[in-house]
């Protein structure tokens, strides 16, 4: 049987601890980097890790996969910093929750001897830091692979096995085209709602006082990372641009079915809205 991988895991927020934690307990050695020493130190305390520091020089050269967990804007540099650092054969791998704006730009700058593996976990929660580090997150989600032309069959497979390994339960293979347009609609214009909903608040009542399930099902990705989301809306701008005005269009037709007293137009959205959501059900 084939010794398992060394990991190094660049990034120990969220979704990097979740990876090391997940990744651990599957019995691979993973090590992690963090900027911020507290992280580091909370990452070997807690056995997140087998070891950890605030760069990732010492471990790149021993690593077989390498997964930057950082923003999009960061992946860059510090695939820059790392390359030449690099393991012939090394599979690196990203967590970006877009593709399309620097795909071309990585693999510019990437090494012959390695491929990058572009991929992006649809889990997470609105915290944010190791604290809230959880590989529970991943059990039964989807993740996305992104293929380039330049990616081996044995480094797409290497990533989707850790994937299912980790408890992913879809794993699709799209272009980053294809990526950040169905990504606009099914996770940023949701957020683009719960921030909108929340934020309209006139506060002219004791608001939480009153809330039921809806409410709180809705908004409860309102409570978002500022920094990640608004570099996430706007390297996508277009493509959610695009899933705003379409549903505007469908809130218009409540609207105007409101304004006509048309309860005939109401509720043939609700029936359109329930047949769907129920199909939807099926493939959960």
């Amino acid at each position: 049987m084939a010794a398992k991988e060394k990991i190094t895991v660049i990034g120990l927020g969220v979704i990097g601890g979740s990876y090391a934690t997940a990744l651990k307990k599957l019995g691979y050695t993973v090590y992690g980097a963090d900027c911020d020493a507290e992280t580091v130190k909370k990452a070997v305390e807690r056995g997140i890790v087998d070891d950890a520091a605030t760069t990732a020089e010492a471990f790149i050269p021993i690593s077989d996969i390498v997964v930057i967990a950082l923003y999009p804007k960061q992946v860059e540099g510090e695939l820059k910093k790392i390359s030449g650092l690099l393991k012939d054969g090394a599979v690196i791998t990203d967590v970006a929750g877009i593709k399309s704006h620097f795909t071309q730009r990585i693999e510019s700058i990437l090494p012959e001897y390695a491929d990058f593996v572009f991929a992006h976990p649809m889990a997470g929660r609105e915290k944010k830091g190791i604290d809230y580090a959880d590989d529970k997150v991943f059990k039964g989600a989807n993740f996305i692979i992104t293929p380039s032309k330049r990616n081996k069959k044995s480094s797409l497979d290497t990533i989707e096995r850790l994937a299912r390994e980790m408890g992913f339960r879809n794993v699709m293979r799209l272009t980053p085209e294809e990526h950040d347009k169905i990504i606009s609609f099914v996770s940023q214009l949701p957020h683009a709602i719960a921030v909108a909903l929340v934020n309209s608040d006139d506060r002219q009542f004791d608001t939480p006082r009153f809330v039921g399930d809806s409410y709180r099902d809705l908004t409860r990705i309102a409570n978002i990372n500022e920094k990640l989301w608004s570099e996430l809306f706007l390297g996508n701008k277009d493509n959610l641009l695009s899933s705003i005005r379409e549903f505007e269009k469908y809130l218009d037709i409540i609207k105007k079915a409101l304004e006509n007293d048309d309860k005939a137009a109401l509720e043939e959205e609700f029936i359109r809205a329930t047949k769907r959501r129920t199909e939807f059900n099926k493939e959960l």
